[in-house]
């Protein structure tokens, strides 16, 4: 993706959405579960060609999507009479530690896909004998091609199990002035955010994202 585009409004290149880091740092935030092999959608049918092993669970899924009835939607607005409720079967267990659950979320800033997944909160730390199952509906009927062995499916986020709690206060003179400070700056300079306030990310490097 190019750092820089041409704006017609405003009459010179502007930077894009890579110079941005809460936009990338969501993208790679947590971690994805990948679909395991291609997948081909043509004509309202899906098809795949997997040599998979032997599997040692029976009761372990073979195949790497299948579907929620859709009645198990019907009155809510995840409904529709031209969409269908995929379910993306998981080829790996997952186990947090103890107080963690596991938010699982549509692909961060992956509009493009074809199916939207729905968002869950498994506690990950209780429950992982067994694949997490990830519902998704298929917003894109007419869709014709080929789901890539690993196309990002869901993205899995560990979250603590804990109430926050939240504080209400008026803006102080004190804050008043920091905020204008700020405010100031990221008006006039770039980077701001990514050398002032951005943490260090274990992976990505800080040079992922520059402003």
């Amino acid at each position: 993706m190019p750092r820089h585009a041409v704006s017609d409004m405003h009459g010179e290149p502007v930077r894009t959405v890579k110079h941005c880091p809460p936009f990338v740092d969501a993208m790679s935030h947590g971690f994805v579960v990948p679909l395991p092999c291609d997948v081909t959608v043509r004509d309202g049918q899906m098809t795949w060609q997997w040599d998979l092993p032997g599997l040692a669970a029976h009761h372990h899924p073979k195949s790497p999507i299948s579907f929620h009835h859709p009645a198990q939607v019907e009155g809510t607005p995840l409904w529709s009479a031209d969409q269908v409720v995929v379910k993306f079967n998981s080829f790996w267990t997952i186990e947090l530690p103890d107080g963690f659950s596991l938010f699982a979320m549509h692909p961060a800033n992956r509009p493009d896909l074809p199916f939207r997944l729905l968002s869950g909160l498994v506690d990950a730390d209780r429950f992982h004998d067994v694949g997490i199952l990830f519902p998704a509906v298929w917003l894109d009927p007419d869709f014709s091609g080929v789901l890539a062995k690993g196309t990002p499916i869901a993205q899995c986020i560990p979250v603590r199990r804990e109430a926050l709690t939240l504080d209400y206060e008026p803006l102080t003179d004190a804050g008043a002035k920091q905020y204008d400070e700020t405010a100031q700056k990221l008006l006039t300079e770039t980077g701001v955010y990514r050398k002032d306030f951005r943490a260090a990310r274990s992976a990505g490097g800080e040079d992922s994202a520059e402003s």
